[in-house]
């Protein structure tokens, strides 16, 4: 299994930190091809310089609507084919609804729902054509449970968690398996403003998830017989109570 995705090319959104990079180089470990894509121009050319040319950095702003739309031609172009995508990019509003800021919300939103979206739309037609693919996104412990700090992050990966049980049911008869992660607490840039001592505390209590850990149950579903479907799979820490 260690080579178990050789020769696939594979799309990460959100590659440059967090889960997306953990997820990126998992599958390069396991032999895929990974086109990172994210909008952090000097990380993804520290993941080239590191990875070599296994990785193709691609520099997307995806809340530009332009740019966002040249994914798919922009990774063809450079590799011919399209096997993987996760759509992972996506970003964080908590807190009392009264408090959080409408041009926050609006950004969030677009982020996590329509970006989403607008990916998996744009690279169905090749998958479809070439009757094979697998997407995976990125959704939430909150996707499943009425979280009541943040029901504005909550609420954006109940949409995504909809929009991958629909969207599974519609391409599967070509080949094509859609399914979702929902981590719980990750260690990432999500958390960027928690308190060192708060993190540290978390960590050694076992409340919090390694964005590893998430990647790995990432090719797991990716490296599953092709008659298998994963759609969802929550994971959180073992002493997370919920």
């Amino acid at each position: 299994m260690a080579r178990a995705l050789e020769g696939k090319v594979a799309v990460v959104t959100g590659a440059a930190s967090g889960i997306g990079l953990a997820s990126a180089e998992a599958m390069l470990a396991a032999g895929a091809r990974v086109v990172m894509v994210d909008r952090d121009e000097a990380g993804l050319m520290a993941l080239r310089h590191r990875h070599g040319n296994a990785v193709i950095p691609l520099l997307i702003n995806l809340l530009d609507p332009k740019d966002c739309a040249t994914l798919l031609p922009r990774v063809l172009e450079q590799t011919g084919r399209l096997d993987i995508l996760h759509a992972n990019a996506g970003s964080y509003v908590g807190g009392d609804l009264v408090d959080n800021d409408t041009d926050a919300i609006d950004r969030m939103l677009h982020l996590n729902v329509n970006v989403v979206m607008k990916n998996v739309h744009d690279v169905l037609p090749h998958m479809i054509e070439r009757r094979t693919g697998d997407i995976i996104v990125t959704s939430s412990l909150a996707a499943h449970f009425p979280t009541p700090w943040e029901p504005v992050y909550a609420s954006s990966k109940w949409a995504i968690n909809c929009f991958v049980q629909t969207v599974r049911r519609q391409v599967f008869k070509h080949g094509i398996r859609v399914g979702s992660i929902s981590p719980g607490p990750v260690i990432s840039a999500l958390l960027a403003d928690w308190p060192p001592e708060k993190l540290q505390e978390a960590r050694d209590s076992g409340s919090l998830l390694e964005a590893s850990e998430v990647a790995a149950v990432v090719t797991f579903m990716l490296t599953r017989p092709r008659g298998m479907t994963i759609r969802d799979v929550v994971m959180m820490p073992t002493n997370f109570d919920l």
